[in-house]
């Protein structure tokens, strides 16, 4: 097994030293290994039609906004502050 370094803060410390029982490694171990899986699944679940939606969605915006320019609209509202 390969070993790991951790920062805890001093209160959580004296409070795991107070439920010593525990072994606090496996505890580690056990949510390290459940958060590797979560993001596996999640990493395959990608709903791939959702995101050819938002593109769709993203790519109408852009063209509807043809003619606007961002840079000449951030300095009207800042000549309007001063």
């Amino acid at each position: 097994m390969e070993i790991i370094t951790s920062r805890i803060d001093k209160k959580t410390k004296e409070k795991m030293k107070e439920l010593s029982y525990i072994n606090w490694s496996a505890v580690i171990r056990e949510s390290v290994t459940a958060r590797i899986k979560e993001e596996e699944s999640r990493k395959h679940t990608i709903d791939r039609s959702v995101i050819a939606e938002g593109m769709a969605i993203a790519s109408g915006i852009r063209k509807s906004s043809t003619g606007w320019n961002s840079t000449e609209e951030i300095r009207k509202w800042r000549d309007r502050a001063i």
